[in-house]
């Protein structure tokens, strides 16, 4: 079994790295999410960089829960939080936009 308190203190241990990884990551994986929605590709392909980015972003969330397990709550959480939701938020609105485009133009047809 998953010993929980061991990862959280992992990731709070880790705060810099993670976060260093974590932000540019979930920035540009949402970054490719909305180009390959502007450029109208296929939704074969946008599927795994939805997935990528929406993995990224909930591990940045998990990673600020387990700041705010411990009574943590400062700026920077707050602005850690509201950039992965952002980043979630975006890439669930980008699926459900091209799943919404897809539907009208089999029905023009």
């Amino acid at each position: 079994m998953i010993d929980l308190t061991a990862l959280f203190e992992f990731s709070r241990a880790n705060c810099a790295g993670v976060c260093t990884f974590l932000v540019p990551a979930n920035i540009l994986a949402t970054l490719l999410t909305i180009i390959l929605a502007v450029l109208n590709r296929p939704t074969l392909p946008i599927l795994p960089a939805v997935g990528f980015a929406s993995m990224l972003a909930s591990v940045m969330i998990m990673h600020v829960y387990t700041w705010f397990v411990i009574g943590v709550v400062m700026l920077p959480t707050y602005i850690l939080l509201g950039l992965a939701l952002t980043c979630l938020t975006t890439n669930l609105a980008i699926m459900i936009w091209r799943r919404n485009s897809l539907f009208k133009f089999a029905i023009n047809f």
